[in-house]
Order: structure tokens, then sequence, then C-alpha cells
């Protein structure tokens, strides 16, 4: 025997955050992974940092502690790793390092260009790559309108090499009372791609099982 099968490892899943409008769902989708046992690694680009500070009134200029503000016991567990977006040699930028696949939300049509066409000069378009070589699962969040031919092309792209694309578009159909409603729809269907059980939003159907519908009157 060559060598020895060892002890799984948790689950990990990287996270990228770019600078498409829309933050909130990255740091929503990065709680829920949490709090389903998931340690994630994260990825922020400068175009992101700037995002998450304009949308979300983060302190940026010290960005490890910005984020602990928010995760600081997931970060002390190193259940949290922020990578430096220019750190090419980080863990995540090499197919032997095992992660059960990466999520990026919300993803910039510059970025998803770059992926598109093998452009990974930086950790978020390396770890992408990354997941595209190894066959292993790659879900984008596409946040922009209008849409052009060649976003649309490079969506097409990702799409025939297995990308599950998830656009940011908003859900009606269960009542969304808030804008916290909203950003749940979304991430819930993220989570649905790995899969992973949730409560999120109300499933079509699910008053016909015991849940109840919301009061759509208070939306008029």
């Amino acid at each position: 025997m060559v060598g020895n099968v060892q002890e799984a490892v948790r689950k990990r899943m990287v996270v990228g955050i770019t600078g498409a409008s829309g933050a909130i769902y990255g740091i929503r989708l990065i709680e829920c992974l949490l709090g389903g046992g998931m340690d994630v690694h994260l990825v922020v680009t400068e175009a992101g940092w700037r995002v998450l500070k304009e949308e979300l009134g983060w302190d940026t200029t010290r960005r490890p502690l910005a984020l602990a503000a928010v995760f600081s016991e997931a970060m002390d567990a190193g259940r949290l790793t922020l990578h430096p977006n220019a750190d090419i040699g980080a863990s995540i930028a090499s197919g032997s390092y095992r992660v059960e696949g990466m999520i990026i939300m919300p993803c910039s049509m510059g970025t998803l260009a770059s992926i598109a066409h093998g452009i990974s000069d930086d950790l978020m378009t390396r770890a992408a790559d990354v997941m595209l070589k190894e066959g292993r699962k790659l879900i984008i969040v596409p946040r922009e309108t209008p849409l052009h031919a060649i976003h649309l092309e490079n969506m097409l792209t990702l799409a025939k090499l297995g990308v599950k694309l998830i656009p940011a578009m908003p859900a009606f159909y269960y009542g969304p009372q808030t804008i916290d409603d909203m950003v749940n729809f979304l991430v819930g269907k993220v989570l649905d791609q790995l899969p992973l059980d949730h409560d999120l939003y109300r499933r079509w159907g699910d008053e016909q099982h015991g849940v109840k519908s919301p009061d759509y009157s208070r939306s008029h």
C-alpha cells in the first residue's frame, strides 16, 4: 500500500466578491456557508472593497479588521480566511488544495470576461481557473444591466464549460417584504446548487404542505 487514506477534513468553499453592485449578497452567503458547517476562503477585489465601503459602510482602510468586525468568531476559529487578491501563491491558487468549489457573488463583467478567456492574473481569476481545470463546482452571480452581446457571449462560453450562472434577478412569487427577503432569495438559489439545506425563502408549492403564505396585502 503506497499511502494511508486520511480522515476527511471539513468542507471548504471559496467565495469571491468583486466590484459589481450587491456586496450584501456575498456577505449573506458567507454567513450561510459558515452556518452550514463549511469553512470559507474569501477573496475580494480592489473594486469589491470599494463596494463594501459604499454600499455597506465598511471601514476598509484596515481590511482584515473590517471583516473581523462582522465575522470575528469564524476568523478566530480559523473557519474564515481572507486572502489578498494579489497573493497568486495562496492555497486556493493550487488544484492540489482541496475545496468543494467557488462562488463569485456578485461577479462583475470584467471578472467574468477574464474567467471566460482564461486570463488568470490575480487570485480571484486564478482560483476560478483552478475550479475549471479540476472539474470542480463554479457558481457565478453576474450583476449588470443592461447586457450587451459581449457579456452574453462570455456567459455562454462559461455555461458551455459547466459553470452555473445565477444572475442577480429577484423574484416576487414568494411575497418579499424587505430588501433582506430579496437578498435571501438569491442566496438561497445559490445554496440550492451546492446543495445546502436552508429556509431562506418560501418555495413554490410550500403552502400545500403546511407552510404559511406571506401576507401580500402589506406590499400594497
